[in-house]
């Protein structure tokens, strides 16, 4: 039996979506590949009972499988079995991207046979964005074990394994680069504690020299000229003033080695026309090439006074050595480079920081019948809340609150269009729910993938003293009125993301005292090492027991009780208040 098409409009029981659900959460709720593969295979277990379960990915930079996960295979086939992508039952699953269920794998002429006696097999690709990235196989040693609702469901459960097996792939390679950079740390740190380019092939060679016994070592980098420049030079493990040297890539002992790909000993120079004489104390040489990702990006070079004295002892430690070093040479440059930017980025974040202070709006004076206070306690460099005051005559006033989606400069760029639209939109003092329509209309004709926003907008009349309140996605305010203080009723979609949307709108007639207070989700998602949330109501409590306070001391409270509440951790989302008091 070869490969079959699915009926989508197979039912699926309860219980199997209920697992699957479960695979969703458990799956992700790791980094670690082997716990998210140990995870994914005990899930499986639960919607088709296997006597054979393997996970294959595919190896770098050859064009085979490997086996990463496997429950029932022997050690020797976990450890050494490879398979082209192309061949058997799993190879072509992996190169048509298609899932393969046999029932009798005896007559299929592609089976590998990796355990005795089994009879079926089903195999599923792992795709992830449209590419494959693994196959998940599951063997029995019954003949047509393995039904078509089976492999509905064992596809449904290979395109949530995927993405999670990617993700830790990610966090697989990136922990590996770190575990890079912390080596090439402690050797930066016994030669000078730095991290620059120079340290790292200065700390090589003294590191080779305690592998091997040389008399001259040489590193040579690659540039973009086309030639090998000496960058270290040693001499009986001392260094030795640089001249300067520079080699074609395609000549020499030295060329040679980067044509081919792999190191080159020679063990009489006299005797191999390719040698050029640099020392003529020097009877046998060993040329090691560093490459990083298909790419040579220099060479290792050591020189000896005896004939024949690199053994292939001597190779395999260089090349080994070799390889790390390239990985060193490419995250040192890409250390100093990030450096670098690193700098500019941090210069450019504090100018930004400034200029976000400086465009923080003027507090409302007491024209208006208000006592007013405003915080900002940002998570990161920038912060991605905002509020404004829109002036409309002695007597009449709007309080805009927000929340950009995400965080740092990109929210708080978005946050300033945002505040710029408020601004040209408000100049005709809209009605709350009209200004929150009218933004909505504005950021969805100009659409970001990923980007929207929560908006609380309120008018104040001094005169009558009426709060025209509308909210879209906002935390709801609090209103201290007649001895209680409770969440105003409002809510509604955030804008920016559907294009028609009506909001609703509230209105209140406050009494001198009453105190409206806005604040950001930062602060009522705020929580504490129990995971528990501060919440709205610890907030109405702080106004409750602290009416007597300014509105600048009541500001201040709310903020202080939040960071104990928190153990005093840095925010982990912007903190953001409006404190309004009716004079």
């Amino acid at each position: 039996m070869g490969s079959a098409k699915i009926n989508p409009a197979l039912d699926i029981p309860a219980e199997a979506l209920a697992v699957l659900a479960d695979i969703s959460h458990e799956i992700n709720a790791s980094l670690n590949l082997d716990e998210v593969l140990a995870r994914a295979a005990g899930l499986v277990k639960q919607l088709v009972d296997f006597e054979i379960f393997a996970v294959l990915l595919p190896a770098e930079n050859v064009n085979e499988l490997y086996v990463r996960f496997a429950i029932g295979h022997r050690p020797e086939v976990v450890e050494h079995w490879r398979i082209p992508i192309g061949d058997g039952i799993i190879g072509a699953v992996a190169a048509t991207g298609q899932a393969i269920r046999v029932g009798d794998v005896t007559k299929d002429p592609r089976y590998l046979a990796a355990v005795e006696e089994v009879q079926s097999e089903l195999a599923v690709p792992l795709i992830v964005r449209g590419r494959v990235i693994g196959v998940m196989d599951i063997e029995s040693r019954q003949p047509d074990y393995f039904t078509p609702y089976q492999q509905a469901i064992l596809m449904l459960v290979a395109s949530r394994i995927g993405t999670a097996v990617e993700n830790a792939r990610l966090f697989e390679n990136a922990r590996k680069q770190a575990e890079t950079l912390l080596l090439l740390n402690e050797i930066g740190r016994e030669a000078s504690a730095t991290l620059h380019v120079e340290e790292v092939l200065r700390r090589a060679a003294e590191l080779a020299k305690r592998l091997i016994d040389y008399q001259i070592f040489n590193i040579f980098l690659y540039d973009d000229a086309g030639f090998f420049r000496r960058s270290v030079s040693m001499k009986f493990g001392q260094h030795q003033q640089q001249e300067e040297s520079a080699i074609p890539a395609h000549e020499g002992i030295v060329g040679a080695a980067v044509k081919l790909r792999q190191p080159i000993a020679v063990p009489d120079v006299s005797l191999d026309p390719r040698y050029r004489m640099s020392n003529p104390e020097t009877r046998s040489e060993l040329a090691v090439p560093m490459i990083f990702k298909g790419r040579v990006v220099g060479v290792m070079n050591l020189e000896s006074p005896e004939l024949n004295y690199f053994s292939p002892d001597h190779v395999q430690v260089l090349s080994i050595l070799a390889a790390h070093l390239a990985v060193s040479i490419e995250n040192a440059r890409l250390y100093e480079q990030l450096a670098r930017e690193e700098s500019r980025m941090e210069r450019d974040l504090n100018a930004a920081r400034r200029i976000q202070g400086a465009l923080l709006p003027r507090l409302p004076g007491s024209e208006f019948g208000l006592d007013i206070a405003a915080r900002v306690v940002s998570s990161r460099e920038l912060s991605g809340d905002l509020y404004d005051f829109l002036r409309y005559g002695p007597q009449d006033l709007a309080i805009a609150f927000g929340d950009v989606s995400g965080k740092g400069s990109a929210a708080a760029l978005y946050g300033a269009v945002a505040v710029g639209t408020l601004r040209s939109l408000g100049s005709l003092k809209p009605r709350p729910a009209s200004m929150l329509r009218a933004v909505n209309g504005f950021l969805g004709e100009r659409l970001i993938e990923g980007r929207f926003m929560t908006l609380c907008f309120a008018t104040w009349n001094r005169r009558s003293r009426r709060l025209r309140i509308a909210n879209a996605g906002q935390e709801q305010p609090l209103l201290f009125h007649a001895g209680q203080c409770e969440k105003i009723p409002v809510v509604g979609f955030p804008l920016g993301i559907f294009d028609e949307t009506s909001y609703d709108e509230r209105n209140y007639v406050l009494a001198p005292g009453d105190v409206v207070t806005f604040y950001s989700d930062g602060i009522g998602d705020a929580q504490n090492s129990q995971g528990e949330f501060f919440g709205y109501r610890r907030v109405a409590q702080i106004v409750l027991e602290n009416l007597g306070l300014s509105v600048d001391g009541l500001a201040d409270r709310i903020l202080e009780d939040v960071d104990k509440f928190c153990g005093s951790q840095h925010p982990v989302d912007d903190r953001t208040l409006v404190v309004l008091k009716v004079r």
